[in-house]
C-alpha cells in the first residue's frame, strides 16, 4: 500500500494472481502488525483508481496515519469474503485443461493476462494460442479440479467447430 492524499486514504493492489475482494464493511488485519496502531480495522470505502484501488480504513484519518500502513498487506478471513464463480488464484489455473462444447479440447492455460476490463487466459493447444476473456458469458464456473468448461464466443477461433488443425507433420 502507499499513501493517497492528506485524508488517510491508501492505494492498494491485489497480490499478483489473486482477485481484488476488498469492499466496505470488510474487517481486515494490517500485517505486519505494529505497536503504535490497531492490528484490525474496517474498510470504510473503496474506489477504483488509475493506479490501483483507493481505500479508506477506519482509524487511518490523516497522512501521518496512512504513512504508518505503507507496505502493509490487508488480510481477511476467508469466510468474510464473497467469492464469485471466477475468483481463483492464477497459480491454480496454469496447466488446467479447457474444453468448449463446440470446438472440443482447446488446450491448457499457459498464462493469465491482466487487463483493465477482465483477465484473459492464453490457452495453448490444437488451435494454436487462443486468447479467451474470463467473463461469465465464456466461463460460468471454475471447478476445483478437472477440465474447465467454456463457451467460446464467435470469432475467437479461426476454425470451424470440430475442425481442429492437425499437428505439424500429420496428414
Amino acid at each position: 500500500m502507499k499513501t493517497h492524499g492528506k485524508s488517510g486514504e491508501v492505494i492498494a493492489l491485489p497480490v499478483r494472481g489473486l482477485p481484488f475482494l476488498v469492499e466496505p464493511g470488510l474487517v481486515v488485519a494490517l500485517t505486519p502488525p505494529a505497536l503504535d496502531r490497531e492490528r484490525f480495522t474496517t474498510v470504510e470505502g473503496v474506489e477504483e483508481a488509475a493506479n490501483g484501488y483507493r481505500i479508506a480504513l477506519a482509524g487511518i484519518e490523516d497522512l501521518n496515519a496512512s504513512e504508518g500502513v505503507v507496505g502493509c498487506y490487508l488480510l481477511a478471513r476467508e469466510d468474510d469474503l464473497e467469492l464469485g464463480p471466477l475468483d481463483v488464484a492464477w497459480d491454480d489455473l496454469i496447466d488446467r485443461a479447457v474444453i468448449d462444447g463446440r470446438y472440443g479440447r482447446l488446450g491448457v492455460i499457459k498464462e493469465v493476462i491482466e487487463t483493465p476490463a477482465n483477465d484473459v487466459w492464453s490457452i495453448e493447444g490444437p488451435y494454436g494460442t487462443v486468447l479467451l476473456p474470463v467473463i461469465e458469458q465464456v466461463v460460468q464456473a471454475i471447478p476445483e479440479e478437472g477440465p474447465i468448461q467454456v463457451v467460446v464466443l464467435d470469432g475467437l477461433i479461426d476454425a470451424k467447430p470440430g475442425d481442429a488443425p492437425r499437428p505439424a507433420g500429420e496428414v
